[in-house]
């Protein structure tokens, strides 16, 4: 079963989500918490597995949200920490991440997806929606050194490789064999330094590339 806690200003969203995300099975919501002085407490107290935060809090600014993912981050250095959020900036998805953040999906995503991204982050691995993994990449191409510098389809690999497709649907969407696709996922692993596949997106923030 995986835990979650819910942090949002807004006491009719966070009882939306609850009424969906109860639905499955394998996820329950154990606490809630409008500010982050109050997910402090719950997530210190409950120790969720994965916390849903919303950047824009009681104050207003995305600035709250963030500072609770490095809180959190630095004092649960385990628990999982998804943004879900109205925000979709380069900056803000970059931030987050530096933060602590090991995922991050906007607002009117879908409930397939938002389980998904929440499953994956149980798990200890990166969860982006199509939107904030493009928005990462962007990102990247502007900071890459000549050795680490991800080739154009390297980095259309990364795009489909965060929206957690296989190697076999990764090549069908470029038109390219599983192998080959393969390939270029290993690159883009030594690349950006990590031994796991859900990892790449999350790890390159961190890589030196942004």
């Amino acid at each position: 079963m995986t835990t979650i806690a819910l942090v949002d200003d807004h006491a009719i969203l966070r009882e939306g989500l609850r009424s969906v995300l109860e639905r499955e099975p394998d996820l329950t919501i154990v606490g809630e918490a409008a500010t982050k002085e109050e997910a402090v407490v719950v997530a210190g107290h409950l120790i969720p597995d994965v916390v849903l935060i919303d950047l824009k809090l009681s104050a207003g600014s995305d600035f709250e949200g963030l500072a609770l993912c490095a809180e959190l981050s630095r004092s649960h250095p385990l628990m999982g920490l998804l943004v879900l959020t109205t925000s979709l900036d380069e900056r803000l998805v970059v931030e987050a991440v530096h933060a602590g953040a090991r995922g991050y999906v906007v607002k009117d995503v879908d409930t397939t997806e938002l389980v998904r991204a929440i499953r994956a982050v149980s798990r200890g691995e990166s969860a982006f929606d199509s939107r904030s993994a493009s928005a990462m990449v962007r990102s990247m191409t502007s900071g890459a050194t000549a050795d680490n510098r991800l080739s154009d389809r390297e980095l259309e690999v990364l795009k489909l490789l965060a929206t957690g497709l296989s190697n076999a649907q990764i090549g069908s969407s470029l038109f390219i064999s599983a192998t080959t696709a393969k390939f270029h996922v290993s690159n883009i692993m030594r690349k950006l330094g990590v031994r796991r596949r859900a990892e790449a997106v999350y790890e390159a923030s961190k890589a030196g590339l942004i």
